[in-house]
């Protein structure tokens, strides 16, 4: 199944658990329903789909206004940039929100362009830099096991979020590693994989490339422990460093257009406790939000020469 109906169906199961519900966004049920992402949302009793205009911040506030009534809502946005427009209520508001125990759920739900540049608009991909701005928990989506958690059981949980779909990923099967995680803290931190040679932490939506350099390096005869980081706020990754420690070696993989990146925060604690360690990220330079291909990728080779293996 293809990561976008894939998404859009464990959407719909998590709702079916709260009555009522409404979704909310532009054309999320007309026209393309955001490449499919929103497609079908709001047919079961109880639930509705209301298409609306540009007006990000506004709407923000009546997620917000839904919740503290008791009612269960989530705004599909068309693209993460567009959060910026919310960003008055998600810091200003939701600090006066945040007083009372919430009865129902608010989710933001945006679309990260990140399969190459497409406008001015389609140049943020750094989910934690949303979250800061108010200690927002926020959590983005690359398989189907954190798929099945952190929508399963985080989307409809009373409270407020952000979560984060990766539009390179829409057209593409949904990856499955055929097992529950060998590790799943709390939609946080996932562990795919146990190796022997080195640990592999995979930071915003690089699962995929993390999963091929596991694979490279098995062809080499080397064993790697696979984490997903899905949280997008400072988590504790006392499960990855302990890893790290075991396996000597701990590679960070973070695809973050941002400056502020959750990898070098990884990075550090790992760097203090003495673990060999290598982060992957982006160079940055005038070019970064210019016409161009998504080209994030990691070179094995140089990850093995990074540690001496090579």
């Amino acid at each position: 199944m293809k990561y976008v109906q894939y998404v859009n169906q464990a959407f719909k199961a998590a709702a079916e658990k709260v009555q009522p519900f409404v979704f909310f966004g532009q054309n999320i049920a007309a026209g393309s329903c955001l490449g499919g992402l929103s497609r079908g949302l709001g047919g079961s009793p109880g639930h509705r789909a209301l298409n609306t205009p540009n007006v990000e911040n506004t709407l923000v506030g009546a997620g917000f206004g839904m919740m503290l009534g008791g009612v269960s809502s989530a705004f599909f946005m068309k693209q993460q940039d567009f959060l910026l427009l919310g960003l008055d209520q998600i810091v200003n508001t939701y600090n006066a929100v945040r007083q009372h125990a919430p009865r129902a759920s608010f989710t933001i739900v945006s679309t990260v362009v990140d399969s190459g540049f497409e406008g001015i608009q389609s140049s943020l991909n750094n989910l934690a830099d949303f979250c800061s701005f108010a200690r927002v928990p926020g959590y983005t989506i690359a398989c189907k096991q954190d798929a099945d958690s952190v929508i399963g059981n985080i989307f409809a949980r009373p409270g407020f979020r952000l979560m984060g779909v990766s539009q390179r990923l829409f057209g593409t099967e949904i990856m499955d590693f055929g097992a529950e995680p060998l590790l799943d803290r709390d939609g946080e931190i996932f562990q795919y994989a146990r190796g022997a040679d080195l640990t592999v932490a995979c930071c915003n939506l690089t699962l995929p490339q993390g999963k091929g350099l596991a694979d490279e390096l098995a062809g080499q005869g080397l064993s790697a422990s696979l984490f997903g980081v899905a949280a997008a706020m400072p988590v504790d990754y006392a499960p990855i460093l302990e890893d790290a420690r075991r396996t000597g070696r701990l590679v960070i993989l973070d695809d973050s257009k941002s400056a502020n990146i959750a990898g070098q925060g990884l990075r550090a604690e790992a760097l203090e406790q003495g673990v060999k360690t290598l982060l992957v990220k982006r160079g940055h330079s005038e070019d970064w939000y210019r016409p161009g291909a998504e080209t994030f990728s990691v070179d094995a080779g140089a990850v093995l020469a990074g540690f001496g293996l090579k």
